[in-house]
């Protein structure tokens, strides 16, 4: 590298470095001026970022040099507008890294985008058909993306989508993955489930990664994302999907897209018209309908999905305000990260570490259950469909269901009346020895709660009171001490006295005809200043859903009747 008049280092003799753009594992990208041609170009600087990471692993930076070749060879066979454009690639004589110089886009990426909340779903829709175009282009040429995830999708300024990073493309006539033996590569919260099982995977997988861009996007939230990256890996195995609620007309291609058995998902030609279909369809409805702000009750469907009661306050990547669900009634809580505001990284996941938890989860419950009971498995806390197809509620196990303690405060009815309600409070306390919680979720035939380890820890349980008796079902996850929204408080001071005056009045206002769902949420809520908030929750089986919010006094502070 050699300098110009100005002392700015120069690339190759031609290339003026500027400002760095970004940087990740694979490198450094620069904003460059290309003085030949009187035009600014992206330069991207194939070496780790960190010096220690390259001193640390001897070999990593030839596989580097070598990924940049191939990213280089990669892209210049495909030509689609949208995929970024390689113009050259430097390879200095000494060795050293090599430069690969690019298109340079104006604009940000849709994981930029989403930091400001989800987009808009005609929105979504065009950017999916414009990816799945880049993506097209790319099988043909006979390329698998891998990494397909926001961050590696650029908007244009003056619009359009381009998806760039084919950094650990594989292609047809490649010798080697290139990666250490066992290692997988890419980001585990998009990565499909074939590929985590160490299965190079097909054009398929792609779109099981496209598919998930689109759900965050649209949704605002990534459904199976948790704690770690291994656990992540494991939910991306195993663990339902929610039912998309804000995605309107893109939902049902979602449905479809998203399933586990490669096979069974569309190609990308039939994609492309299920998209193109779906784009009809939200033009056609009115924007309240296509982007609701409540959740809704969907009847189970074929596939991975299952209904997910819960809204979703936060934006880009972070969880719902409450569980997910499983076939059936909803599931326990999954565990949430330790900030919806600490976005994921791509990252290398150990694939034989990954498989050893599988296979001991396998192993430990052939018949599909995590245990349930608090003994073993990933965390005990999902329902799902075992593998002969027979539907299990949460925390419920192959076997018999638990025994109602004696002392457990006797509850008839629905669980959401006042004294029900006290009722459950009181037997979550006596099992877990304290009141405070980080959130609850009351069913009217069984309760939810992930309750703190310990008074002030940075870890949190989840239990699950059904039958008269409340039990932890496993570890839940961490609680950051920078979000105010996960902090826990006394569940008992909430305003349940009024809960009947409540739900009263969100079956008169909430505007749900013959709803068949009714839930309360208790848990800080972002809506109303990370105060805890008390949520009353009305759908349907025709998707019509509203939601009636009350403070710790008893004052309603929000109300969203079904559109």
């Amino acid at each position: 590298m050699s300098t110009n008049h100005d002392r700015r280092p120069l690339v190759d003799g031609r290339f003026r470095l500027i400002s760095r753009l970004g940087s990740g594992g694979m490198g450094t990208v620069w904003r460059a001026r290309d003085i030949a041609l009187d035009r600014d170009v992206a330069l991207k600087e194939v070496r780790p970022p960190d010096p220690a990471v390259e001193d640390a692993n001897p070999g990593f930076a030839a596989q580097l040099r070598e990924r940049a070749v191939r990213e280089a060879r990669a892209l210049a066979r495909v030509s689609n507008p949208h995929v970024v454009t390689i113009h050259h690639i430097v390879e200095p004589q000494d060795g050293s890294h090599p430069w690969i110089v690019m298109e340079l886009v104006e604009g940000s990426s849709v994981h930029d985008r989403l930091a400001a909340g989800p987009m808009p779903v005609p929105e979504v829709l065009a950017l999916g058909r414009q990816v799945l175009s880049a993506l097209r282009a790319a099988h043909t040429a006979g390329i698998q993306h891998r990494d397909v995830k926001p961050a590696n999708v650029l908007l244009r300024h003056e619009g359009g989508a381009v998806l760039t990073d084919f950094g650990i493309a594989a292609f047809d006539g490649a010798t080697s993955r290139l990666t250490s033996t066992g290692d997988l590569i890419g980001s585990p919260e998009f990565i499909a489930p074939e590929r985590v099982r160490g299965e190079e995977g097909n054009p398929a997988s792609d779109l099981w990664s496209l598919g998930m861009l689109l759900y965050v996007a649209a949704e605002g939230h990534h459904p199976l994302r948790r704690a770690t990256g291994l656990a992540t890996v494991v939910a991306v195995l195993d663990d339902p999907i929610p039912v998309p609620v804000r995605s309107g007309a893109l939902g049902p291609v979602l449905t479809r897209l998203l399933v586990r058995d490669p096979a069974q998902r569309p190609d990308g030609a039939l994609l492309d018209r299920l998209l193109a279909e779906a784009e009809g369809g939200a033009a056609a409805a009115p924007a309240s309908a296509a982007v609701p702000s409540a959740p809704v009750a969907l009847p189970a469907a074929p596939g991975p999905y299952a209904p997910a009661p819960a809204p979703y306050p936060h934006p880009a990547y972070g969880p719902p305000a409450a569980p997910g669900a499983g076939f059936g009634p909803p599931t326990l809580p999954t565990p949430a990260p330790s900030s919806p505001r600490k976005r994921a990284a791509g990252v290398a996941v150990g694939l034989a570490l990954a498989a050893a938890v599988v296979i001991g989860v396998v192993n430990l419950f052939p018949d599909g259950n995590d245990g349930g009971d608090g003994s073993g498995g990933t965390s005990g806390a999902k329902g799902g469909v075992s593998p002969t197809g027979a539907v299990r509620t949460p925390g419920q196990s192959s076997g018999t269901a638990p025994a109602a303690s004696a002392s457990a405060p006797a509850v008839r009815g629905s669980l959401l009346t006042t004294a029900n309600v006290r009722a459950v409070i009181a037997e979550l306390r006596r099992a877990s020895g304290t009141t405070t919680i980080k959130d609850l979720t009351v069913y009217e035939e069984y309760a939810l709660a992930n309750i703190p380890t310990r008074p002030g820890a940075k870890t949190y349980d989840a239990y699950e009171y059904r039958a008269g008796v409340a039990r932890k079902t496993g570890p839940g996850g961490t609680i950051s001490a920078d979000d105010a929204d996960e902090q826990p408080f006394d569940v008992s001071t909430m305003p349940w006295d009024s809960l009947p005056a409540l739900m009263k009045r969100g079956e008169r206002d909430l505007k749900v005809d013959d709803p068949t769902m009714r839930y309360v949420i208790v848990d800080r809520w972002t809506f109303n200043d990370d105060r805890p908030t008390l949520r009353f929750y009305l759908s349907n089986d025709y998707r019509a859903s509203g939601y009636l919010a009350a403070d710790a006094s008893g004052k309603v502070v929000s109300t969203l009747p079904a559109s």
